[in-house]
């Protein structure tokens, strides 16, 4: 017999993009709006009509591969590459364009805020209706109920309706429902990020468990480090085909090249982003704050990063994260925690500042990804958007060597030393 748990077949999915929103999840105000649109068509003059401009976008392509019981497969690839979409085809969310896909056991997702539970319903009911849709008895049900609170630390919470719950309470539930009602294969997307640090970890500890026990994991996350401890196989996606099917390392190694190389383009030309797009990122400008301009920094000594956008908007502020050259962050600003040394400039224009007067960073090589958020909302993200290299310095008098092999950075600090 084989231990083929998920074969997929020269898979592929299909989206109509144009001037109208072709596949949507359609409401009954919906069918009655469009039915009574239908309705006015012969009445309308020509001048409104609206033309009819569409573009095929294949979301996935080809895609084909075979996952075997016990494997953890960590999915990578920039935004748009088709990750999500693959999940949930796998999850039966939304049906393939093309292809096959042969399933064999139960299944439980976890693929975004809410999914799966009915919001009107409490936390108590939604445990025994998720368990349900994956095939449970009651029974079964009540012998994991405990094991399900207390994971998810809800007790106080349980029978209220989860349309109340916050997005960290809700997906504490969902995590703890879709790990622990016993499923053949679990699914994760990058959801888990939106939980605190403490959570995550006890996430990635009972995904962990899962493995070990011989049940099959479908995991996609930006955090590079947890997909290599957490995974023995990786899928590279881009474009919507699988670029590389390998061990777990060399798939990381090959995306983070592909960063790399990425960060060389003009970013007004880059389409892997997210965000609304009311304002986008242009350029980015690195120096040692001195009298030259340069990508290559120094340990101990000044940073400047300006980052240029096409317009100022409500409420602007800039993160950005720097991660080190196996995928791992390693220190993250953010411009909306305000300090009382942080002022304003006139004539800066259309740029945002940071500015340190000194770097705290090992020698080496980062990645920078930066995201625009205005008025609360995410208007442009970028991963990659720059490579900076940083060579060795000192740190107030202190030399500081790179390839210790011992983290990232470096902090101001002295020694008391007998005599």
């Amino acid at each position: 017999m084989s231990d083929t748990v998920i074969r997929v077949e020269n898979l592929g999915k299909k989206y109509i993009i144009g001037h109208q929103q072709q596949e949507r999840y359609t409401a009954l105000r919906d069918v009655i709006a469009n039915g009574a649109k239908g309705l006015l068509k012969p009445f309308q003059s020509g001048k409104s009509k609206t033309q009819n401009n569409y573009e095929e976008f294949w979301a996935l392509k080809d895609v084909s591969f075979e996952i075997k019981q016990g494997d953890r497969v960590g999915i990578i690839g920039r935004n748009g590459a088709g990750k999500s979409t693959l999940l949930k085809i796998l999850s039966r969310i939304t049906e393939p364009t093309q292809g096959r896909i042969n399933i064999k056991g139960r299944v439980a997702s976890l693929l975004e805020v809410g999914t799966g539970f009915h919001p009107e319903l409490t936390g108590r009911e939604n445990i025994f209706l998720n368990g349900a849709i994956l095939g449970m008895s009651k029974a079964e049900i009540k012998r994991k109920f405990d094991e399900i609170v207390a994971f998810a630390e809800v007790e106080k919470f349980l029978d209220t309706p989860v349309k109340r719950y916050s997005s960290g309470m809700y997906v504490r539930l969902a995590f703890a429902v879709a790990a622990h009602l016993e499923p053949e294969i679990l699914i994760v997307d990058e959801v888990l990020a939106v939980g605190d640090a403490g959570f995550q970890k006890k996430c990635i500890g009972k995904m962990e468990e899962v493995g070990k026990e011989g049940r099959t994991i479908l995991f996609v996350s930006h955090n590079l480090g947890v997909v290599q401890t957490l995974c023995n196989r990786g899928f590279f996606l881009s474009q919507g085909t699988v670029q590389i099917d390998d061990m777990t390392s060399k798939v990381v190694t090959h995306y983070l090249a592909t960063l790399e190389s990425s960060a060389s383009q003009n970013l007004l030309e880059r389409t892997d982003r997210r965000g609304k797009g009311l304002l986008r990122l242009t350029a980015i400008k690195i120096s040692t704050g001195d009298d030259y301009t340069s990508t290559t920094l120094s340990t101990g000594h000044p940073a400047r990063f300006v980052f240029y956008v096409t317009n100022l908007r409500p409420r602007l502020s800039c993160i950005f994260t720097l991660y080190d050259q196996y995928g791992q962050p390693v220190i993250n600003f953010n411009s909306a925690v305000r300090s009382q040394e942080d002022i304003t400039d006139p004539h800066i224009g259309n740029a945002i500042v940071c500015e340190l007067d000194e770097l705290g960073l090992l020698p080496g090589r980062y990645r920078i990804n930066v995201a625009l958020v205005s008025d609360g909302e995410l208007q442009d993200a970028v991963e990659g958007a720059e490579i900076v290299d940083v060579e060795q310095g000192n740190l107030r008098g202190r030399p500081v060597l790179g390839n210790t092999g011992y983290g990232n950075v470096c902090m101001y600090h002295r020694w008391v030393l007998p005599a």
